[in-house]
């Protein structure tokens, strides 16, 4: 008998390439920002910032977003092919989010390693849609005439970079949530390594 992964090697290697994918852009963007903050008397630590001066974050920044779209639309892709988005990610309910906050605040919240709780696949579908919105509103601002048409859709240059801050605090609130879980489950880890075991299925 042999037991199912519980999570795919495609899952696991897209997971781990994005995650230090987005530590880059992250702090290289932040080194953008405290260029031209759009919040007064808000800026990141300089010592988080990845580049050390504007060209430098500029060149970080767009460096490794080449990484990290190819590595995003590699996983859309197999997600969709391999019905792991249909499979793992829905369905997903008002009623079963609602039950399973109840049980989180509670530390009731069941675990079973290669399935997802309706938190979790919220939360999933969540950081992908806020994905999308950062490619967008990215690129219209590093081509907004080329593409104008996009600028216009996002609300113009500056509504671009308001979505695309708020966007990212969205993905960096997300990393900060999962490393959370990531903690109070710690058997999750292994398993996104080596793939681990789906609880309850096997194979004959």
């Amino acid at each position: 008998m042999r037991h199912k992964k519980a999570h795919s090697l495609p899952v696991r290697l897209t997971h781990w390439v994005n995650f230090f994918a987005m530590i880059g852009m992250v702090s290289s963007g932040w080194g953008i920002y405290n260029a031209d903050p759009l919040f007064d008397n808000f800026s990141f630590p300089q010592k988080a910032t990845l580049g050390e001066w504007l060209g430098g974050n500029i060149g970080w920044h767009l460096a490794i977003m080449w990484f990290l779209v190819a590595n995003g639309l590699l996983y859309l892709i197999w997600g969709f092919c391999s019905g792991h988005f249909k499979r793992d990610f829905l369905p997903v309910t008002p009623a079963s989010i609602c039950q399973d906050i109840r049980r989180a605040v509670t530390w009731r919240l069941p675990h079973k390693s290669g399935h997802y709780n309706a938190i979790q696949k919220i939360m999933y579908i969540g950081v992908l849609l806020l994905g999308v919105l950062m490619v967008l509103s990215g690129l219209s601002m590093w081509k907004p005439v080329q593409l104008s048409w996009l600028a216009k859709l996002m609300g113009g240059f500056d509504t671009a970079r308001y979505l695309h801050f708020f966007g990212m605090s969205g993905i960096v609130l997300f990393v900060v949530v999962h490393v959370f879980m990531v903690i109070m489950v710690p058997k999750t880890l292994p398993a996104m390594i080596t793939g681990g075991k789906k609880e309850g299925d096997t194979d004959a």
